[in-house]
């Protein structure tokens, strides 16, 4: 029963809830029914959100709508954590993803509100270690060790973006668990999550992480365009590269297979994140693959067409 997911980064609320609702829409078991939803928003505040039966369906509404997309507040916020299984668990709802706005962010699966050798509940444990000044991954480990035939897995995230879960030794025996923590190193987003008692189990959490992570972060994100067109001619270089003017005009084309230079090729003469250079300098990675048609080394069409507008991401520099 239950999946844990914390989140961390742009619109992480969002993330959350958007892993959360693929989850529901792919997996069966223990899902669909309570969610506990916690969030940090803007200016340190605390927002809660939760429901006993119908998941992300019934989480928000907004007048007479139910199954609408988190209000900007929880939409927003750059940390994030809830728990979902299935309905009607004992209240309050907040004791399964305890918070603290000047410290982080506690989830988890199984029991994560267990108390442990000390009476202490363990979510409650590792969120005191927290504001102690204790990363994460010690944290859980520490509550952990202490506790190994608890039937539970932690989940924390504290303010500094620092992000770890792990399971009791007594949980790692289970035969259906997912687990998967993902991070993006360039936007600094991250996203945990834990699940036991969905199924198929081996795809939800990989699924989960990677919904979160595409909304904070998305690999195809359009920052500018640019123009490849008919008639550019090919050249063989060390890395597959759109070279721009200062206008950001295309003036060259390099590929690394020598077939483009062949009488007759096609394929993907500019592949997924290729680099982009303006000038020299690197300034992005294209984040689509026109179908392109060359002969002696020149483009003949590029999807088709006599041209066609590629979307760039651009880099973010420190």
């Amino acid at each position: 029963m239950t999946i844990g997911i914390a989140v961390t980064g742009p619109d992480a609320g969002l993330a959350a809830f958007e892993a959360l609702r693929a989850v529901e829409r792919v997996s069966r078991g223990a899902i669909g029914g309570f969610v506990s939803f916690v969030a940090i928003g803007a200016e340190g505040s605390l927002l809660r959100a939760q429901t006993q039966r119908g998941g992300t369906r019934t989480l928000f509404t907004r007048g007479e709508t139910t199954g609408v997309e988190p209000p900007t507040a929880f939409a927003e916020a750059r940390f994030a954590a809830l728990i979902s299984s299935g309905p009607d668990r004992p209240e309050p709802l907040a004791q399964f993803t305890p918070a603290d706005p000047g410290v982080g962010l506690i989830s988890g699966h199984r029991l994560p509100n267990v108390p442990g050798v000390d009476g202490v509940p363990l979510n409650q444990a590792v969120l005191r270690r927290l504001a102690e000044g204790t990363p994460p991954k010690l944290a859980i480990e520490a509550e952990l060790a202490r506790n190994p035939d608890a039937d539970v897995g932690l989940i924390a995230l504290d303010l500094q973006g620092r992000l770890h879960l792990a399971n009791s030794r007594f949980v790692a025996q289970r035969a259906d668990l997912g687990s998967a923590l993902m991070e993006d190193a360039q936007s600094g987003a991250a996203v945990a999550v834990l699940h036991n008692a969905i199924h198929p189990h081996r795809a939800p959490a990989a699924l989960a992480a990677s919904v979160a992570l595409d909304r904070m972060a998305p690999a195809d994100r359009c920052d500018f365009r640019v123009v490849l067109q008919a008639g550019l001619r090919l050249e063989l270089g060390d890395e597959n590269c759109l070279h721009l003017d200062a206008e950001d005009r295309v003036e060259r084309l390099t590929v690394t297979q020598a077939c483009w230079l062949e009488p007759a090729h096609q394929g993907a003469a500019v592949n997924f994140a290729a680099a982009v250079r303006r000038k020299g300098e690197l300034v992005g990675h294209a984040t689509s693959e026109p179908y392109c048609v060359a002969k002696e080394g020149r483009l003949q069409s590029v999807s088709g067409q006599a041209a066609a507008s590629i979307p760039v991401r651009t880099i973010q520099r420190a």
